[in-house]
Order: C-alpha cells, then structure tokens, then sequence
C-alpha cells in the first residue's frame, strides 16, 4: 500500500473567532503541523499534500512551509467557495504511482495510531473506507425561521428565568429525527487511488461535504469502520481546549 494523504486546510475558520486555529499552541507545535506528523510516522504515507486557504497562501507558507517541507509535505492552493474544490486540486498533485489517497481535515490533531491502523487495515481489502461513530443523542429537526419571546413573557421567565430575559430567540422542533443506523463521520478516509480521481473526473461535486459522498454519488460502496470519539475537528475555542487536555 502506498498511500498519498491530502490535508484540507483552506477553510476560512470564521466559526473559531480570533486568530487562526491551524496555529494554535499544541504542546510546542501547531495544530496543523501535529496533524501532518501523525501521518509521517506511517510507513505507507509515501507523500503528504496540504491544500491552503487561496486567499493567504504567501502567509501560509511564511507560517508553516519550513516545518511541512521538512516532514516532506507539499503545499498547493486550496479552493475558494467548497471544500472539493481544495481537494480536487491536491489530487492533481499527488504522484502517479500511490495506491491510495487519505483525505484528513488539518484542524483534526488527535489521531491515534490504533484508528489509523484499523483504516488503513480495512483500506487494503475495501475501496472506500470512513471512520465513523454511532450517533447516541437524541436528534431534533427544527424550524428554519426563529421564534421570539418578549422579555416580560410570563412563561419564558419561568422556564428560562434570566437565561429567557438575554436569549430571546429560538427554533421550533418539528420532529424527533429516528438516530437508528446514524453513524458521526470523522476523517481520515481513504480511498482506492483510482476510484477517487475517476468519482473526481465523472460526477457533479456541487454540494458534497466530504469524499465519501463523491464516492456515492458515482454509485460506489463506502464503508464505515469504528471511528474514536477523541478524534475532534476543531471548530470552536471550546474543541482547541478538549484537544489540549486529551494530548495531554
């Protein structure tokens, strides 16, 4: 097996707040560059692509290039608007010769060695192969449009008592969503080279959220193998110090 792993790492963060959350402080190195290195210990990576933000790429590479390029990593500009775009460009610059490609969200640090050698133990013998864990909250589909309460509201402010008076806002629940068979689905995935450059060539991508759901499209199977629920995509202040305390 030789695998060429694609890092996503253009997306704007604007959900994180201030500062860039690929930079953050993880135990002396950033959280970008603790992702990269969990695949540089693997004997089947043979070459690592990072997609980066179009929109920052000279400053991207002023923050991370020496340490991506001394872990033998390759940056090439991500898309603008989705994330297949990012991801169709990194496919382009991988080498010919790999069996297989692992796409992995940078902001997604705590990969541990026992998930990647269940992946990539399934990815030798399936073409399509995700992480995934079983969805254990109870889900609720709700109104798009938000409901208000007046702050004087009698029963907001027994239910809510202060909270009612700062939050005045909410969504209706239309419906109790059945989480039967739902599975949580991380990264990385890992696909078959050529299945995935060929679902690339052949499908319409508007609107997929991850490659797996390429991979669907063109009508191919996909399975889902036991994910780890430390495995967390960074999104929120809140992510970046759960990943602190579980690398610690």
């Amino acid at each position: 097996m030789r695998v060429g792993v694609i890092i996503a790492a253009a997306g704007k963060s604007t959900r994180f707040g201030a500062g860039d959350k690929l930079s953050q402080d993880l135990g002396g190195r950033p959280v970008l560059l603790r992702t990269v290195e969990a695949f540089t210990r693997r004997d089947e990576v043979v070459a690592i692509v990072v997609a980066a933000p179009p929109d920052d790429l000279e400053g991207f590479r002023l923050r991370f290039g020496p340490a991506l390029g001394f872990n033998g990593a390759k940056i090439v500009e991500g898309g603008r608007t989705e994330r297949w775009e990012s991801i169709e460009r990194a496919i382009r610059a991988l080498p010919d010769d790999i069996t297989h490609i692992a796409v992995h969200d940078g902001a997604r640090p705590c990969i541990g060695t026992q998930l990647l050698d269940r992946l990539f133990a399934a990815a030798d013998v399936a073409p399509a192969v995700i992480p995934g864990i079983p969805v254990r909250d109870t889900l609720k589909r709700v109104s798009e449009e938000s409901v208000s309460a007046a702050a004087d509201d009698a029963i907001a402010d027994l239910i809510l008592g202060d909270l009612g008076k700062k939050s005045t806002s909410a969504r209706r629940v239309l419906e109790t969503v059945p989480r039967d068979g739902l599975c949580q689905i991380q990264t990385p995935q890992i696909f078959d080279a050529a299945l995935l450059r060929r679902a690339y060539a052949t499908v319409d991508l508007a609107g997929t959220t991850d490659d797996a759901s390429v991979i669907e499209r063109l009508g191919e199977p996909v399975l889902v193998v036991e994910g780890d629920s430390r495995n967390i995509k960074i999104t929120a202040q809140e992510d970046l110090d759960l990943v602190r305390a579980i690398m610690r």
